[in-house]
């Protein structure tokens, strides 16, 4: 398992071979590529990034910072460089953010129970 932004180049290379992604959707960029729940219905794994600020950021200041962001998203030549490295922006606001990381922090919480892994 590799995200494809890390793969994308050596599978486009022919250096590696790619089976299927592990997000809900089919890649962007590799629209051929099946996916893990074409098989196994309802797995989804994927890689994500996000940019954070110090707890405690003035609101005015974070809503700055989320509107440059977005703005950046939407220009074409990131979208296209964000393409080309197998990557899918996913722009919004803070709330949106914080909605989908209590998601994910939830999905891994219940999968970490149900593998009964134990911190040691």
């Amino acid at each position: 398992f590799d995200n494809l932004p890390a793969s994308i180049e050596l599978i486009r290379a022919g250096k590696l071979r790619a089976l299927a992604v592990t997000s809900a959707t089919r890649s962007q960029a590799m629209p051929e590529l099946p996916t893990v729940a074409d098989v196994l219905p309802g797995y989804e794994a994927s890689a994500w990034y996000g940019i954070a600020a110090p707890a405690g950021t003035p609101a005015d200041i974070v809503e700055r910072l989320n509107q440059a962001l977005n703005a950046a998203f939407a220009d074409p030549r990131m979208k296209a460089r964000i393409a080309e490295l197998g990557g899918t922006p996913l722009p919004g606001s803070p709330a949106d953010f914080a909605k989908f990381f209590a998601s994910e922090t939830e999905k891994w919480a219940r999968v970490v129970k149900l593998s009964g892994a134990k911190v040691e």
